[in-house]
């Protein structure tokens, strides 16, 4: 049970993968802005009390394993990480 988080009249285990794929699934991802994306999607992810576990960037999409509360809609977070 170490890996369930608690709010004050819950405890949870909220994950979710998330496959982002840019239009065309142009290469874009790969190239220059690998280095930049993750502590950028880090830093997102702590605005909604939330945490990305495990990522990968692949050529032309990318997946994570993202933590956060049952308070937030899925939508809310993967299109406020997204943006």
């Amino acid at each position: 049970m170490d890996d369930y988080r608690s709010l004050s009249h819950t405890r949870w285990k909220c994950r979710y993968h998330v496959v982002f794929i840019p239009k065309y699934r142009r290469k874009v991802l790969y190239s220059n802005l690998k280095q930049y994306l993750g502590p950028v999607f880090h830093e997102l992810a702590k605005h909604k009390e939330s945490t990305i576990e495990h990522g990968v960037l692949c050529s032309d999409h990318m997946h994570m394993l993202i933590w956060f509360p049952p308070k937030f809609a899925v939508s809310s977070v993967v299109g406020y990480v997204n943006r």
